[in-house]
C-alpha cells in the first residue's frame, strides 16, 4: 500500500512541525544541489525556521550577494540603493528627535529661551512642574524604604538585647556565681557588640558578706543591677 496523502496544512503540534521542517529542508538542499550539478545552474535558497533559525544553500564558486545582483541586473532594479534610502530616511528621523531632546534640556536648563512665546513657555514650565513630580515621588520613595530599613533593623536589635537579658536573668537564677570578676565594690564590664552597633552592660553587684570578697573567691549574691549604656 503507498503512503496516504498528507493534507497540506499547518503542523499543530510544535514537536512534528520542527522534524518536518529539518526532513523537508534537507530534502530541498538536496533538489538544489541535484539542480546545481546537473544543470549547471546558480542556485541560492535562504530559509528560516519557525523559531527564527537561518539555513542557506548556494552553488559552488558563488555567494548570494552574487546572486542578488544578477538578479538585480536582469530585472532592471537596485535592492541595495533602495535599502539604502530606507535607512538615511530613519536616520534622519532619528537625527530630528534628538534634536529636539537636546534642546529641550538646554531649555529646561535656563538656555534659548528668547524665541519662545508665552504659551510656548507655559508648557515649558509644566513640563519642569511634571519632571519636578516625579523626582519628589521618587525621593520620598527611597526615603520611605530607607527609613523602613533602618526600622527593621532596630527592631532587630531590640529583639536580641532582649533575648541576651532574658539569657542573662536565667543564667542567675540557676548560678548564683554569674559574676563577672572577683574584685570588691562595683563590677563594670561585658561589651555585646552586634551588626556594628556597641552596646555596654554595666552589672553592679555587691557581695553578700563582707569576708565573701576578694579574699573568698569572688562569691556574689543575686543583689544586682542592669544598665544599657
Amino acid at each position: 500500500m503507498g503512503r496516504g496523502k498528507i493534507e497540506i496544512k499547518k503542523i499543530e503540534n510544535r514537536t512534528n512541525r520542527q522534524v518536518t521542517y529539518s526532513k523537508r529542508r534537507n530534502g530541498i538542499f538536496k533538489k538544489a544541489q541535484e539542480l546545481t550539478v546537473l544543470c549547471d545552474a546558480k542556485v541560492s535558497l535562504i530559509m528560516f525556521s519557525n523559531t527564527g533559525k537561518f539555513h542557506e544553500y548556494t552553488s559552488p564558486n558563488t555567494t548570494t550577494k552574487k546572486i542578488y545582483d544578477q538578479y538585480q541586473r536582469t530585472l532592471g532594479c537596485d535592492l541595495w540603493s533602495t535599502h539604502y534610502e530606507r535607512m538615511q530616511e530613519h536616520f534622519r528621523k532619528l537625527k530630528e528627535i534628538n534634536n529636539r531632546l537636546r534642546k529641550d534640556i538646554r531649555q529646561r536648563m535656563g538656555d534659548e529661551l528668547n524665541d519662545l512665546d508665552l504659551d510656548e513657555l507655559r508648557g515649558l514650565e509644566q513640563k519642569m512642574d511634571d519632571s519636578l513630580a516625579i523626582v519628589r515621588e521618587r525621593k520620598y520613595h527611597v526615603i520611605k524604604t530607607q527609613t523602613e530599613t533602618y526600622k527593621k533593623k532596630v527592631r532587630n536589635l531590640e529583639e536580641r538585647y532582649g533575648t541576651l537579658l532574658l539569657d542573662f536573668e536565667a543564667k542567675c537564677e540557676v548560678d548564683p556565681q554569674c559574676g563577672l570578676g572577683e574584685h570588691e565594690g562595683d563590677y563594670e564590664s561585658a561589651v555585646a557588640f552586634a551588626n556594628g552597633v556597641t552596646n555596654l552592660y554595666s552589672f553592679r553587684l555587691h557581695p553578700t558578706h563582707s569576708g565573701l570578697g576578694h579574699g573568698s573567691g569572688g562569691f556574689l549574691s543575686h543583689d544586682h543591677d542592669l544598665r544599657l549604656g
